[in-house]
């Protein structure tokens, strides 16, 4: 008797199984790889706004730090100095209160010195009072905010540790963007007003 069953028609269904299994995975698998990296470009493209968002908020020196002394002709250490402060050339506003002030002289080390709010500042800054304040504005509102083409004033208490010939180191750290670290040596005589390198 004759074999009404071909082995050609199972093997062709056996075939197409296969191919469709294959089709299957590398689309599963594609799936896996665009999903990969899809996540990967944004988590890239995350790191770049959040780069360029710091890189943009960050301040920078203006002119002279002056350290102050006693009101009279000599001092045993600097009471607080002096420096200006603006945005970086395309920053963006930065709120000034939310900023943290350090100070290091390899003797005295304060990691987080508080914002003085009183209007009078720098005036309520004594001998050894380690507050900062917004010390004076200029082409700014009464605000806080540092803006585009603002300038602020920023007084800074020191320790007694700063004397003749100390280094020390004043670190700005904003909320958003980058340190800037602030070195200088107090000179061998202190007067009132110096300015400091």
């Amino acid at each position: 008797m004759k074999n009404l069953y071909s082995e050609d028609a199972f093997t062709g269904l056996e075939a197409a199984i296969v191919l469709i299994a294959f089709v299957v995975v590398a689309a599963v698998f594609s799936y896996v790889v665009l999903g990969a990296g899809f996540f990967t470009s944004q988590t890239a493209q995350a790191t770049v706004h959040t780069g360029v968002q710091q890189a943009s908020s960050s301040i920078e020196l203006v002119g002279n730090v002056y350290g102050i002394g006693n009101s009279g002709d000599t001092s045993t250490f600097l009471h607080y100095v002096n420096t200006t402060v603006a945005l970086t050339a395309g920053g963006t506003a930065m709120d000034m209160s939310q900023m943290v002030v350090s100070y290091n002289d390899g003797t005295t080390n304060l990691p987080s010195m508080t914002m003085d709010t009183d209007i009078t500042c720098p005036a309520t800054i004594a001998a050894g009072y380690t507050k900062w304040c917004v010390a004076d504005r200029i082409n700014a509102n009464a605000d806080d905010l540092l803006e585009p083409n603002e300038q602020f004033i920023i007084a800074i208490g020191l320790p007694s540790t700063t004397t003749a010939n100390t280094k020390f180191t004043i670190n700005l750290q904003p909320a958003v963007g980058a340190v800037l670290p602030i070195t200088r040596t107090v000179p061998g005589g202190i007067r009132g007003v110096q300015p400091l390198y």
